[in-house]
């Protein structure tokens, strides 16, 4: 009788986190940053023929405050490159960005001193949509894979380990300079 049944290790904080993490995908609070004429695209993609609150996101927040998800939509030019950083520093833990149209993602077609080349330079990105401008339903489709992003990352302490790694990894990885591209 002195055999007691016990959980496999970390089965509680798993299923914890998978919870956790189908939440946070599936109420995401977006806040807009419509800057060119990706914005259009995006409020296409919040109006009823595509009908974002589907899937948890039916406000999009004018206040950083309240949103957990920035998405940049057109071009960030020098003067705007501040203003982006401080509403993205005002937004709460955990928060999330997408680079949505080619201009937000690289610069675009605009190659010049005035815009800056890619909104990776001014916040980190997760996701990426390229398109001049894309369609809602590449927003769509981008979205959906954010969202299966969301619930995969981890909390608590594996979050701190999946911290470390993506560190590791990024020192890591060659410079910009040292990689070569179509352009070099």
């Amino acid at each position: 009788m002195g055999v007691e049944e016990q959980l496999p290790t970390g089965v509680l904080l798993t299923s914890v986190e998978n919870i956790f993490g189908y939440m946070r995908s599936a109420s995401f609070w977006p806040a807009t940053f419509g800057l060119a004429c990706c914005a259009i695209e995006m409020m296409t993609y919040g109006a009823p023929r595509y009908d974002s609150g589907r899937w948890g996101q039916e406000v999009f927040r004018a206040s950083p405050r309240q949103a957990d998800l920035m998405i940049v939509a057109g071009r960030v030019s020098q003067k705007m490159a501040p203003v982006l950083r401080q509403i993205y520093d005002q937004m709460p833990n955990p928060k999330w960005v997408l680079a949505m149209g080619v201009c937000a993602s690289t610069g675009g077609m605009f190659n010049n001193y005035a815009i800056v080349q890619g909104v990776d330079h001014v916040v980190p990105v997760d996701m990426y949509l390229p398109g001049c401008p894309p369609r809602p339903e590449m927003l769509i489709d981008a979205m959906f894979k954010l969202r299966d992003k969301v619930r995969h990352t981890p909390v608590g302490h594996h979050a701190v380990e999946a911290a470390e790694e993506a560190e590791q990894r990024a020192l890591e990885a060659p410079a910009n300079l040292e990689r070569t591209g179509l352009l070099r």
